[in-house]
């Protein structure tokens, strides 16, 4: 019996573009702009520590963070290919301090989509030869299209996302997304140049093994983590759970959506709201962890109903299998009912 054809991400897009009637092909451009962009990322990721593009920029972003090169390599590749199809109106980066207008076509603005990106997600790890990937967030804008693009564009709450996704450049290159209609994993043919369906459907494990945080920092956690954590450590049923954090969000959370895990960055002593940014970083992973039967919260609340009041803001991240976070949020509960 002849094996049947493996998909390619082109014919995937293609067959799903009727899931947004109203967008003429140009979600479907867009969707092909970051695929483009990924590919060229790869590229770059891959010969890093041969074409002198590793190591410090020697200037910070808007979070005070030291930039790597391939941060800023990554920024401008992935700004290059989205404007130069005219398929947003407007960029917001993370590694920018204002988001981008972009003009499409001789009247301008006539874009419906804005995308919100983070290039290159643990980047620090480029030095070392870890994983690393690619976080982007898709949402219509709100404002009259042909006008100017506006702050509160960007400034939507994570369940008005349209798509969201995330490239890691690993030991294999994978495109994961979701529109709204299930995850599915796209893993790159270097050869081809191509980037194959290999994981349709992709679930979160209801439960899991796998616990995914900095426990250098224990000291400085709240209370119910630091409760949590010694649950995930007692010798117990199906307990104790394994530590496995690699530093990366990409890789953390592609793991476990895989085995089953939950990751965890809460707020600690030097971070009142955390680390990582809830519209380049959360929102997008809340999106997908949702559309794989997981689930997302800030220890407290869903991230995707947080109302987003600045471009950087940050907050605490509880994401994984839904088992394993709704315990974690029920210690973060009954350490709160006690201040």
């Amino acid at each position: 019996m002849s094996k049947q054809p493996l998909q390619t991400l082109g014919e995937f897009i293609i067959e799903k573009q009727d899931d947004f009637q109203s967008s003429t092909g140009e979600f479907s451009r867009l969707l092909s702009a970051i695929r483009l962009a990924s590919k060229v990322v790869n590229r770059e990721v891959n010969k890093a520590g041969i074409a002198d593009i590793i190591g410090h920029v020697g200037n910070t972003n808007v979070q005070g963070e030291e930039q790597q090169k391939l941060d800023v390599l990554a920024n401008n590749i992935f700004i290059e290919a989205l404007s130069q199809r005219e398929v947003v109106c407007g960029i917001a980066s993370e590694e920018s301090d204002d988001f981008i207008e972009i003009k499409c076509g001789a009247n301008g603005h006539l874009s419906k989509y804005v995308v919100l990106i983070d290039p290159l997600d643990g980047s620090s790890n480029i030095d070392v030869n870890v994983s690393v990937g690619t976080i982007f967030s898709i949402y219509k804008r709100v404002t009259e299209p042909g006008t100017p693009v506006e702050l509160k564009d960007f400034l939507q709450k994570g369940e008005k996302q349209i798509a969201a996704g995330y490239i890691v450049y690993g030991s294999s290159t994978m495109i994961v997304y979701t529109t709204g209609n299930g995850v599915n994993g796209f893993t790159l043919d270097p050869s081809l140049g191509t980037y194959y369906l290999s994981h349709p459907n992709m679930q979160f494990p209801e439960n899991g093994k796998i616990y995914s945080i900095n426990e250098g920092n224990y000291i400085k956690f709240p209370q119910g983590v630091k409760n949590y954590l010694k649950y995930c450590q007692m010798m117990e049923g199906d307990r104790p759970y394994t530590s496995r954090y690699i530093g990366s969000l990409v890789s953390d959370f592609h793991r476990n959506m895989i085995k089953g895990g939950i990751y965890m960055y809460p707020s600690y002593a030097n971070a009142p709201n955390g680390k990582l940014r809830l519209l380049y970083e959360c929102n997008p992973i809340a999106f997908i962890a949702e559309q794989a039967g997981g689930k997302a919260s800030n220890g407290f609340e869903r991230i995707l109903e947080i109302e987003p009041t600045e471009l950087h803001q940050r907050v605490p991240f509880f994401c994984g299998s839904k088992k394993m976070v709704e315990k974690a949020e029920e210690f973060m509960r009954i350490d709160a009912l006690k201040d």
